[in-house]
């Protein structure tokens, strides 16, 4: 019997809580065989933390974590992923934008031998600007990233317990947890499904949220910044030189002057060039530095399998050779067993019967 934990991160959700553990229990918790709800507390200041344990109440398979702080919701993920016990842990939303039925469709994907489920979004019922900066984004990562990353994005997934593993063993600081779990690069399915827009609370996916994750996912698995600085060093350096000889060649040809800002962006150029170059090169000792200080192994075993024993049919040349080192074997064995034979010290031993008590004791008179 599998066990399933669903981790949901709470952060000012005092309006959605209980609806969304109304709409599990009536659509899915009833078809799972074994399961528990891990609800992580992210530092919320409403009533979240009291309709939490309201939920507890009326659930026996309901766990609580409470953070001490905001620390973010990839960080109140792995908090929730840290205790909890199932064979797989699947991420959901606390606003009621996903299907909660989806959490079905990836527990079966999983049970077919898949250790990631994404859901990946087919649509998305929000504004126009919201839709083209996140298509944005996840074009960015899918380029320079991570080309795994699903064209329409996913923030629910369901991984297995070896994954799970695997990104405890990680515990990386301002990284994306979903590029992680991408990363970690096991076997992989995909759902699909239709996202709504929020009808209940306010969101605090705020811009300054949303631009830490741009940065984090770029600082974090590429080095794409660090080679851009180098390039425009570079371009900069070659600009420098056609500049320069374009000017030598008018005024060796037609003895056009010299004029001073020609020779001053020559200079200018090939500085600024030379600047970002250098600066790109200390970029990539710091990138390998970054990279050797984290805890990334430098691999992940799926599975293991051991050799089988292969019995086969021997040749008639190895049976030969077989019985003929046997009774090579048998002739050393009985020339060491002759040699010992005739080293053997002889013992003389007497054979006749022990004297009786009378003789012994007249040979004592004797003497």
């Amino acid at each position: 019997m599998s066990k399933l934990s669903i981790i949901v991160p709470i952060y000012y959700n005092e309006d959605t809580l209980m609806d969304l553990y109304e709409d599990m229990r009536n659509r899915i918790l009833d078809k799972l065989e074994a399961y528990e709800i891990v609800l992580v507390d992210d530092g919320s200041q409403d009533r979240s933390w009291e309709i939490m344990n309201q939920i507890r109440d009326l659930d026996s398979h309901v766990r609580l974590v409470k953070l001490s702080r905001n620390f973010g919701e990839h960080a109140a993920l792995l908090a929730g992923l840290s205790v909890c016990t199932g064979d797989c842990a699947v991420t959901k939303q606390a606003d009621l934008q996903e299907d909660s039925e989806l959490i079905l469709e990836m527990f079966e994907s999983w049970k077919k031998g898949n250790k990631v489920v994404l859901a990946v979004r087919r649509s998305r019922d929000e504004s126009r600007v919201k839709v083209f900066f996140a298509n944005l984004y996840y074009s960015l990562v899918r380029k320079f990233v991570n080309k795994c990353m699903p064209a329409g994005g996913c923030d629910c997934y369901l991984i297995d317990r070896q994954v799970i593993q695997v990104l405890e063993r990680l515990g990386e600081k301002n990284s994306s947890l979903t590029l992680q779990v991408l990363w970690a690069g096991f076997q992989t399915d995909m759902v699909y499904f239709d996202r709504r827009d929020r009808e209940k609370g306010e969101s605090r996916w705020t811009f300054a949220k949303k631009f830490k994750l741009v940065m984090d996912s770029m600082m974090s698995f590429s080095y794409v910044p660090i080679r851009f600085m180098s390039l425009v060093g570079i371009v900069f350096n070659i600009g420098a030189v056609v500049l320069f000889v374009s000017v030598l060649v008018e005024y060796f040809t037609k003895g056009t002057p010299i004029a001073g800002w020609s020779s001053l962006m020559c200079v200018v150029l090939c500085s600024s060039g030379l600047i970002l170059l250098m600066l790109g090169i200390l970029g990539e000792y710091l990138w390998r530095t970054l990279d050797a200080a984290r805890t990334r192994p430098p691999f992940i075993i799926d599975r293991e399998t051991a050799p089988r024993e292969i019995t086969h049919k021997k040749s008639q040349a190895e049976i030969s050779r077989t019985e003929l080192s046997q009774t090579e074997m048998t002739q050393v064995e009985l020339s060491q067993l002759e040699i010992h034979r005739t080293e053997m010290p002889k013992i003389d031993i007497d054979t006749s019967f022990p004297a009786s008590r009378g003789d012994r004791t007249h040979r004592q008179d004797t003497i």
